[in-house]
């Protein structure tokens, strides 16, 4: 897809053009979902990391989670045995029934109020490890606007992912 919108098929050399047509065709409806998911990214600047990156935001993000995982769990209590981080492609963070906070690298690019509803959804799966209504009170002891920060990371996921 160019910067413009457009779409642009490239096909190999001796390609039939009218095999083209008509993939583009059978593919209509899917081309024009795309084209309407990719214009809520106009004007906006779209950054692939490097190793380097992911490196520097791992080590950021290690500390940090460390940190803020210190901090909550000051009020929890619970018992966990490491924190590490990953370059998780559909996911914030898990909890591992081997009591393993994970979190994904991209947390250390999300403003602070967001990361610590993640550190906190995480942590408090220590407690609770699913999403009834005792986790969700866990949850609210230390983020008690848990709902709307929740709306907030849904709605931006896709600028973060």
């Amino acid at each position: 897809m160019g910067c413009d919108g457009s779409v642009v098929v490239t096909t190999p050399f001796g390609f039939a053009e009218s095999v083209a047509e008509r993939f583009i065709r059978e593919k209509a409806r899917w081309l024009f979902a795309k084209i309407s998911f990719f214009k809520q990214f106009e004007g906006r600047v779209i950054v692939r990391h490097t190793k380097a990156d992911y490196a520097k935001y791992k080590k950021d993000a290690h500390a940090f989670a460390c940190a803020r995982v210190d901090h909550f769990n000051a009020m929890y209590g619970f018992r966990f045995n490491r924190i590490t981080i990953r370059n998780q492609k559909t996911r914030w963070g898990s909890c591992s029934r081997n009591r393993n906070l994970n979190f994904n690298y991209k947390i250390a690019l999300l403003p602070q109020r967001l990361t610590d509803y993640i550190i906190v959804h995480e942590l408090c799966h220590l407690g609770e490890f699913n999403h009834s209504r005792k986790f969700w009170a866990l949850v609210a002891q230390a983020m008690p606007d848990h709902a709307e920060l929740r709306k907030e990371l849904k709605r931006n996921r896709i600028m973060f992912q």
